[in-house]
C-alpha cells in the first residue's frame, strides 16, 4: 500500500472513519480537504440495495443539477444535414454519421456523451462493443436519443449528470467543483438524491440506499448519515 503524504494523513485524521455525519458537516470537510493546485471533482457513492443483473432491479437515470458540474463536456452527435448543423451550432464538438462511426472504431474515444438522432441508431448499433461498456450508448429513456439534438448537447454541457448501478449495485457521480460554495453542492446533492430515488425500481426490496459518501478527487471519503436525507 502507498505510503501518505503529510497532507493526506492530515486529511484522513480529519475524518471519523465510524461517524456518519450530516450533509452540510460532510460539505464542510470534504471542501476543508480539497487542497490539489487543481480544482478537485465532489463525488458521491451510493450503496443500493439492489442487484442490477436483474432487469427489474436495474437503477438507472438523468439529472440536470441546479448549479451545473464545473466540468468541460465534450459530445458526439450522430445526425445528418440540419440535425448535424444544429449539434454543430449547439457546441458539439464532434459530428457525423458512418464517418464519426468509422472514427470510433478506429479509437476515437475522446467524448464524454453521445447523442444522435432516432434515424442514426441503425448506424450507432454497431458501436455497441464499444459504446455500451463505457456507458456511452445513446439511449431513449436518458434524452440521448432525439430529434432535438440542439436541446440535448446544451443540457449535456449545461450540468446534466447520468447515473447508474455497476453490477455490485453502486451509483457513483461527479456532483461539482471544490470552488463550489457549499450551497451550490448541497443543492447539486440534493437533486442527485432525489433522482435516484424517482428511480427505485420496482423489484427493489428492503432498504434502498444503504450507504452514501462524499469526497473530493483526492480527499478521504465522508459518509453521510442516510436517515437524514430522505
Amino acid at each position: 500500500m502507498a505510503k501518505l503524504s503529510k497532507k493526506q494523513k492530515v486529511a484522513e485524521a480529519s475524518v471519523d472513519r465510524e461517524k456518519l455525519y450530516g450533509l452540510e458537516a460532510a460539505i464542510d470537510i470534504v471542501k476543508s480537504n480539497a487542497t490539489s493546485k487543481f480544482d478537485e471533482t465532489v463525488e458521491i457513492a451510493l450503496n443500493l440495495g439492489v442487484d442490477p443483473r436483474h432487469a427489474d432491479q436495474m437503477v438507472r437515470g438523468v439529472i440536470q443539477l441546479p448549479n451545473g458540474t464545473g466540468k468541460s463536456v465534450r459530445v458526439a452527435v450522430f445526425a445528418r444535414g440540419d440535425k448535424a448543423d444544429e449539434a454543430k451550432a449547439a457546441g458539439a464538438e464532434l459530428v457525423g454519421a458512418e464517418d464519426l462511426m468509422e472514427a470510433i472504431q478506429g479509437g476515437a474515444m475522446d467524448f464524454d456523451r453521445c447523442i444522435a438522432t432516432p434515424d442514426m441508431m441503425a448506424v450507432v448499433g454497431r458501436l455497441g462493443k464499444v459504446l455500451g461498456p463505457r456507458g456511452l450508448m445513446p439511449n431513449p429513456k436518458l434524452g440521448t436519443v432525439t430529434p432535438n439534438v440542439g436541446e440535448a448537447v446544451k443540457a449535456a454541457k449545461g450540468g446534466q449528470v447520468e447515473f447508474r448501478a455497476e453490477k455490485t449495485g453502486i451509483v457513483h457521480a461527479g456532483l461539482g467543483k471544490s470552488s463550489f460554495t457549499k450551497e451550490a453542492l448541497k443543492e447539486n446533492i440534493e437533486a442527485f438524491l432525489s433522482a435516484v430515488m424517482k428511480a427505485k425500481p420496482t423489484g427493489a426490496k428492503g432498504q434502498f440506499v444503504k450507504r452514501i459518501a462524499i469526497s473530493s478527487t483526492m480527499g478521504p471519503g465522508v459518509k453521510l448519515e442516510v436517515s437524514e436525507l430522505f
